[in-house]
């Protein structure tokens, strides 16, 4: 199996109880559907749990959505994202480009789903609600991955440079939604001038 489709189904390896269940339902739901076009009744008949089941564990289906953001930062950055690109390259430049060699093979994936975090953040348009702040402090937490390797290869501003990466990687994704099967290549190209640009040989 696929190891980005077997991280992402979770099936395998969550516990059954009553919250686990709940959970593994709202993240197969809100991952595909989005979140406001998931009512909580769907959830609950999808999680075959009683509705009070469901605000045993959750107070709301704010929390649930928040619950959903911290878990999918645990299975897509830290678990799938970030060990892939470890796994893959050993220098920083090396990792930065790896990214998009995985979105490659996950862009091909027949269930891409796009960036959970842009997708969250973008049917939110209250900038102070606390699902949006979540997004945002979500997509921080990527970036902060690339700022990481921005150091490590001595760039004067990594925060900068961590900015306009992820600029590449966010427009990739979207370009793939779109439909271009070349986007994470295409992405890479930029990115390897990128790293030309600040001295930094990319390949």
């Amino acid at each position: 199996m696929n190891r980005k489709a077997d991280f992402l189904s979770r099936e395998s390896v969550r516990g059954e109880g009553g919250r686990e269940r709940v959970m593994k339902a709202a993240y197969d739901l809100f991952s595909r559907r989005g979140i406001h076009a998931v009512g909580v009744d769907t959830i609950i008949s999808a999680a075959q749990v009683a509705k009070m089941t469901l605000y045993r564990h959750f107070a709301s289906k704010d929390q649930l959505v928040l619950a959903f953001l911290q878990r999918r930062e645990e299975v897509w950055t830290e678990e799938w994202l970030k060990t892939q690109v470890k796994a893959r390259a050993a220098t920083p430049a090396a990792r930065l480009l790896a990214i998009f060699d995985i979105f490659g093979e996950w862009f091909a994936l027949p269930d891409f789903e796009g960036c959970t975090f842009l997708n969250v953040m973008l049917e939110f348009d209250d900038a102070d609600h606390p699902v949006r702040r979540a997004s945002v402090r979500h997509l921080a937490n990527i970036r902060s991955f690339i700022r990481d390797l921005a150091a490590a290869l001595g760039i004067e501003d990594p925060e900068a440079f961590s900015r306009q990466w992820h600029i590449l990687m966010k427009g990739a994704i979207v370009a793939a939604g779109e439909g271009d099967i070349d986007a994470a290549a295409r992405a890479r190209e930029l990115g390897v001038l990128l790293l030309a640009h600040h001295g930094i040989r990319g390949d």
